[in-house]
């Protein structure tokens, strides 16, 4: 039985992030499936709020419990600013001497922390990055402003990243393709016609950026949405955002959208836990949902986590296109719209036949997303050698 250890990023710290914590979840539900005993290992980032601090590590404790992970996590503490090339001075659940054998014996680190301490994944005998943010990451490593340390592989959710038709810079590394995980287990069909809404949830927020030589511009789905600010007048069909708000112009923007006919929700209200993240998909007609410029600049054919798990509920989706795929559908269960009439297109398609793109979106969550699937992929590569891109 492989003993794997998933270094997560920033989940101990975002308990309002029902939806970050699936990101890493699905990976661990996959990777128990094929039998693989799995830990969950994260920093933990203190500001010196004692008691805010300590509310948010509980709370991540709990739900890893509840996910089976009871004695399966390890968190130690880093702090604000401070250098994370060393070791891990402090652990605050495990102890030290019971994390660094696990270290030990771990068959992989399959890492998602970008910025990890080259000395901590010094500790693992084979390592893995996962990039989640594709094109985004190999654009960072390539202007300098982000540092990875080598990894044996490098794993990346992006179809087209590293390929000749790739618009970024490999950055010298060989990158393997995998599709984004959902535990179909988890989160089974469900039918129901009588939903209304369209749904996304979603970060609300101008501080990301893009910066290069020759362009800057904001990397925000807050750009991407007010693009399409006015298409609930063009389709008639209820279309809802729960946005994770965090300031005045945000909170002042969510009203203006309401006047343009969208329903608003406070994304901690209706998916700031895993279970009500989970709920609120599951509560979809399907979902609709824009994708950040770097998405569509970059053209590797990302596609979110949150979607796979839409379509795994039996959701369709209408989402946008972020470049040409070997597999994505376009038509059946899922649509990717460049423009306002293809989107307005496909909600019509979508309204008409309502059941067969529903059963269709399962079908393509199972064809090509089941995380038993991906998990398996993950070891071949990692364990058995099989450096195979597709």
């Amino acid at each position: 039985m492989p003993t794997i250890v998933i270094s997560a990023y920033s989940t101990a710290n975002f308990p309002e992030g029902g939806g970050h914590f699936w990101v890493y979840l699905q990976y661990v539900l996959g990777l128990r499936q094929l039998g693989c005993d799995v830990y969950w290992l994260e920093a933990f980032r203190t500001k010196g709020r004692k008691e805010q601090e300590e509310a948010a590590l509980a709370t991540f404790l709990r739900r890893t419990e509840a996910f089976g992970l009871r004695d399966k996590v390890i968190v130690y503490l880093t702090r604000e600013k401070t250098a994370t090339h060393e070791l891990p001075s402090e652990y605050l659940v495990m102890d030290r001497r019971a994390a660094e054998a696990v270290y030990q014996r771990a068959d992989l680190l399959l890492n998602f922390h970008y910025a990890i301490s080259p000395a901590l994944l010094a500790c693992f005998g084979r390592t893995a990055l996962v990039d989640i943010d594709p094109g985004l990451l190999q654009f960072w490593i390539s202007r300098g402003q982000l540092s990875v340390p080598r990894h044996d592989l490098y794993f990346t959710t992006g179809e087209r990243v590293g390929t000749p038709h790739d618009k970024t810079p490999d950055c010298g590394l060989q990158w393997i393709y995998i599709r984004p995980p959902v535990s179909l287990q988890h989160w089974p069909y469900v039918f129901d016609a009588e939903r209304e809404a369209f749904t996304t949830i979603s970060n609300w927020d101008s501080s990301d950026w893009i910066v290069d030589r020759d362009e800057t511009f904001e990397n925000t789905k807050r750009v991407a949405f007010l693009e399409f600010v006015d298409l609930p007048g063009r389709i008639g069909q209820p279309l809802e955002l729960a946005l994770f708000l965090r300031r005045e112009r945000d909170l002042a923007e969510s009203i203006e959208l309401q006047k343009r006919g969208w329903r608003i929700r406070h994304s901690r209200e209706v998916a700031g836990t895993p279970e009500s993240y989970q709920a609120y998909i599951r509560n979809s007609r399907g979902e609709f949902s824009c994708a950040k410029r770097s998405c569509i600049k970059f053209q590797n054919a990302w596609i979110s986590d949150r979607t796979v798990c839409y379509m795994a509920s039996g959701k369709p989706v209408v989402v946008q296109h972020t470049g040409p795929s070997s597999f994505l559908p376009n038509g059946e269960g899922m649509f990717r719209f460049s423009n306002m009439d293809e989107a307005v297109s496909a909600f019509h398609a979508i309204n008409a036949d309502y059941v067969r793109h529903s059963r269709a979106a399962r079908e393509v969550a199972e064809a090509y997303f089941d995380g038993k699937q991906v998990s398996e992929r993950i070891l071949n590569m990692s364990v058995q050698g099989d450096i195979t891109r597709h």
